[in-house]
Protein backbone atom coordinates (compact mmCIF):
# COMPACT_ATOMS: atom_id res chain seq x y z
CA UNK A 1 0.00 0.00 0.00
CA UNK A 2 1.43 3.71 -0.68
CA UNK A 3 0.09 6.66 0.63
CA UNK A 4 0.40 10.21 0.34
CA UNK A 5 0.10 12.92 2.44
CA UNK A 6 -1.26 16.24 1.25
CA UNK A 7 -3.19 19.23 2.19
CA UNK A 8 -6.46 20.31 1.05
CA UNK A 9 -8.19 17.78 -1.94
CA UNK A 10 -4.68 16.05 -1.59
CA UNK A 11 -3.12 12.83 -0.11
CA UNK A 12 -4.95 9.36 0.10
CA UNK A 13 -4.05 5.67 -0.23
CA UNK A 14 -3.59 3.36 -2.98
CA UNK A 15 -2.91 -0.69 -3.30
CA UNK A 16 0.45 -1.74 -4.96
CA UNK A 17 0.45 -4.64 -7.76
CA UNK A 18 1.45 -6.95 -5.34
CA UNK A 19 -1.44 -5.82 -2.55
CA UNK A 20 -3.91 -6.45 -5.32
CA UNK A 21 -2.17 -9.64 -6.88
CA UNK A 22 -2.31 -10.75 -3.22
CA UNK A 23 -6.29 -10.10 -2.83
CA UNK A 24 -6.91 -12.09 -6.24
CA UNK A 25 -4.99 -15.08 -5.27
CA UNK A 26 -6.87 -15.28 -2.24
CA UNK A 27 -10.45 -14.53 -3.45
CA UNK A 28 -9.35 -17.65 -6.07
CA UNK A 29 -8.40 -19.68 -3.40
CA UNK A 30 -11.51 -18.95 -1.29
CA UNK A 31 -13.44 -19.87 -4.58
CA UNK A 32 -12.15 -23.57 -4.72
CA UNK A 33 -13.63 -25.34 -2.03
CA UNK A 34 -17.02 -23.61 -2.14
CA UNK A 35 -17.07 -25.14 -5.89
CA UNK A 36 -16.05 -28.49 -5.03
CA UNK A 37 -18.81 -28.49 -2.38
CA UNK A 38 -21.22 -27.44 -4.74
CA UNK A 39 -20.14 -30.30 -7.27
CA UNK A 40 -20.19 -32.70 -4.19
CA UNK A 41 -23.52 -31.97 -3.25
CA UNK A 42 -24.70 -32.34 -6.78
CA UNK A 43 -23.23 -35.36 -7.54
CA UNK A 44 -23.55 -37.23 -4.32
CA UNK A 45 -26.88 -38.06 -2.54
CA UNK A 46 -27.49 -37.01 1.43
CA UNK A 47 -23.86 -34.92 1.06
CA UNK A 48 -25.51 -31.78 2.57
CA UNK A 49 -26.21 -34.09 5.89
CA UNK A 50 -22.91 -36.28 6.23
CA UNK A 51 -20.92 -33.30 5.18
CA UNK A 52 -22.41 -31.41 8.48
CA UNK A 53 -21.96 -34.72 10.44
CA UNK A 54 -18.33 -34.31 9.21
CA UNK A 55 -17.56 -31.26 10.02
CA UNK A 56 -18.72 -31.90 13.90
CA UNK A 57 -16.83 -34.45 14.20
CA UNK A 58 -13.69 -32.54 13.10
CA UNK A 59 -14.24 -29.71 15.69
CA UNK A 60 -12.28 -30.06 18.58
CA UNK A 61 -14.22 -28.97 21.73
CA UNK A 62 -14.47 -29.67 25.62
CA UNK A 63 -18.00 -29.46 25.58
CA UNK A 64 -19.08 -33.62 26.04
CA UNK A 65 -23.10 -32.89 24.50
CA UNK A 66 -23.17 -31.37 21.05
CA UNK A 67 -27.10 -31.49 20.34
CA UNK A 68 -28.13 -30.70 16.41
CA UNK A 69 -31.68 -29.57 15.93
CA UNK A 70 -32.97 -26.54 13.78
CA UNK A 71 -33.62 -22.98 14.96
CA UNK A 72 -37.36 -22.58 15.52
CA UNK A 73 -37.09 -19.22 16.96
CA UNK A 74 -34.32 -16.08 16.82
CA UNK A 75 -35.72 -13.05 19.30
CA UNK A 76 -33.47 -9.88 19.38
CA UNK A 77 -33.21 -8.43 22.16
CA UNK A 78 -31.13 -4.91 22.93
CA UNK A 79 -27.83 -6.23 23.48
CA UNK A 80 -28.24 -10.01 22.25
CA UNK A 81 -30.45 -12.58 20.19
CA UNK A 82 -31.96 -15.61 22.02
CA UNK A 83 -31.68 -18.69 19.74
CA UNK A 84 -34.51 -21.20 20.01
CA UNK A 85 -33.20 -24.89 19.15
CA UNK A 86 -35.75 -27.65 17.74
CA UNK A 87 -34.18 -31.00 18.69
CA UNK A 88 -35.61 -34.03 16.81
CA UNK A 89 -37.63 -35.52 19.22
CA UNK A 90 -39.64 -32.22 19.64
CA UNK A 91 -37.69 -30.87 23.21
CA UNK A 92 -36.25 -27.34 22.12
CA UNK A 93 -33.47 -25.49 24.05
CA UNK A 94 -32.96 -21.75 24.22
CA UNK A 95 -29.29 -20.43 24.28
CA UNK A 96 -28.39 -16.51 24.39
CA UNK A 97 -25.81 -15.34 22.00
CA UNK A 98 -24.93 -11.83 20.80
CA UNK A 99 -25.83 -10.18 17.89
CA UNK A 100 -22.67 -10.51 16.09
CA UNK A 101 -22.59 -14.27 17.14
CA UNK A 102 -25.91 -14.63 15.52
CA UNK A 103 -24.84 -13.21 12.36
CA UNK A 104 -21.22 -14.80 11.81
CA UNK A 105 -22.98 -18.38 12.19
CA UNK A 106 -25.75 -17.27 10.09
CA UNK A 107 -28.08 -18.46 12.55
CA UNK A 108 -31.84 -17.79 11.14
CA UNK A 109 -34.94 -19.71 11.57
CA UNK A 110 -34.87 -23.02 9.75
CA UNK A 111 -31.22 -23.06 9.52
CA UNK A 112 -29.06 -26.35 11.20
CA UNK A 113 -27.37 -25.64 14.07
CA UNK A 114 -26.24 -27.25 17.53
CA UNK A 115 -25.74 -26.41 20.89
CA UNK A 116 -22.22 -27.42 22.72
CA UNK A 117 -23.07 -27.93 26.20
CA UNK A 118 -20.31 -29.27 29.12
CA UNK A 119 -21.22 -32.55 31.05
CA UNK A 120 -20.36 -30.38 34.41
CA UNK A 121 -23.13 -28.16 33.72
CA UNK A 122 -25.75 -30.56 32.64
CA UNK A 123 -27.44 -30.99 36.39
CA UNK A 124 -30.17 -34.04 36.76
CA UNK A 125 -33.04 -35.09 39.00
CA UNK A 126 -36.16 -37.11 39.32
CA UNK A 127 -38.52 -35.45 40.54
CA UNK A 128 -41.19 -34.38 37.51
CA UNK A 129 -42.92 -31.95 39.70
CA UNK A 130 -40.23 -28.88 41.15
CA UNK A 131 -40.40 -25.96 40.08
CA UNK A 132 -36.90 -24.68 38.72
CA UNK A 133 -35.60 -21.21 37.72
CA UNK A 134 -34.00 -23.13 34.86
CA UNK A 135 -34.91 -22.22 31.06
CA UNK A 136 -33.81 -25.52 29.52
CA UNK A 137 -35.08 -28.33 31.24
CA UNK A 138 -34.96 -31.63 29.06
CA UNK A 139 -36.95 -34.90 30.14
CA UNK A 140 -34.87 -38.25 29.18
CA UNK A 141 -34.55 -41.72 30.53
CA UNK A 142 -31.44 -43.06 32.12
CA UNK A 143 -28.91 -44.86 29.29
CA UNK A 144 -25.73 -45.52 31.53
CA UNK A 145 -23.97 -44.87 34.81
CA UNK A 146 -20.23 -45.23 34.53
CA UNK A 147 -18.49 -44.42 37.87
CA UNK A 148 -15.17 -43.12 38.32
CA UNK A 149 -12.70 -42.55 41.15
CA UNK A 150 -14.37 -39.41 42.09
CA UNK A 151 -17.27 -38.72 39.64
CA UNK A 152 -20.28 -40.92 37.95
CA UNK A 153 -20.73 -39.77 33.98
CA UNK A 154 -24.51 -40.50 33.51
CA UNK A 155 -25.83 -40.54 29.97
CA UNK A 156 -29.80 -39.61 29.34
CA UNK A 157 -31.24 -40.79 26.23
CA UNK A 158 -33.95 -37.92 25.14
CA UNK A 159 -35.20 -39.60 21.76
CA UNK A 160 -33.77 -42.12 19.02
CA UNK A 161 -31.07 -40.05 18.13
CA UNK A 162 -30.04 -37.59 21.06
CA UNK A 163 -28.55 -38.26 24.05
CA UNK A 164 -27.05 -36.01 27.00
CA UNK A 165 -24.15 -37.23 29.66
CA UNK A 166 -23.66 -35.49 33.04
CA UNK A 167 -21.51 -35.48 35.50
CA UNK A 168 -22.10 -35.97 39.09
CA UNK A 169 -20.72 -37.27 42.11
CA UNK A 170 -20.43 -41.06 43.04
CA UNK A 171 -22.33 -39.75 46.38
CA UNK A 172 -25.37 -38.84 44.14
CA UNK A 173 -24.89 -41.65 42.30
CA UNK A 174 -24.95 -44.35 44.51
CA UNK A 175 -27.61 -43.21 46.44
CA UNK A 176 -29.77 -43.50 43.48
CA UNK A 177 -30.07 -40.10 42.68
CA UNK A 178 -29.25 -40.58 38.82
Amino acid sequence: MTTASGGRGGGGTKLTAAALRLIETYVAVEREPRKFLERAGAAIEGFARDWQLIGRLGMKTGARNQLAGKVTKVTRGAVNDEIELGLPGGQTIVAVVTHESTESLGLKEGSEAFALIKASWVMLMEDTNAKLSARNQLRGTVASVTKGVVNAEVTLTLDDSTTITSVITNHKSERGHA
